[in-house]
């Protein structure tokens, strides 16, 4: 029997949260292509970019649960493109036209980086990840 699990509710509350919302923006962008909804289309490559941003959620939130290091940098780097992207997409325009783009999704993503950035997180994954 394998100890792997896609959720660890024994990790402190920060990294479990984050989990699941990185699960939820994984699936979100399967089943409803919210990843990258409108701002993406200025991207060149802008598939590959959301299956990238995508698979690296669900993994990141595979590789949290079961406290591997790779999952909780890879959850943060999930985390970080759709925000660096946002933030390329204000600069270029403005942030009236971009809030027009998800704006749900934007509070998801401030939310993941909060939970994974949380001084709880990071002592613990320092302390128990490997």
């Amino acid at each position: 029997m394998s100890d792997r699990t896609f959720v660890n509710p024994r990790q402190p509350q920060t990294l479990y949260i984050s989990q699941i919302l990185l699960y939820i923006t994984a699936v979100g962008a399967v089943l409803f292509r919210s990843v990258g909804e409108g701002w993406v289309e200025a991207l060149p490559l802008r598939y590959l970019v959301v299956f990238l941003m995508t698979v690296g959620a669900g993994a990141g939130a595979y590789g949290i649960a079961n406290a591997r290091r790779w999952g909780y940098l890879l959850g943060i780097a999930a985390a970080i493109a759709p925000f660096i992207i946002r933030l390329e997409i204000i600069r270029r325009l403005d942030i009236v036209e971009m809030l027009r783009w998800n704006p749900i999704g934007l509070l998801f993503d401030v939310a993941i980086i909060a939970a994974l950035l949380h001084p709880e997180s990071r002592a613990y994954q320092k302390q128990w990840f490997e």
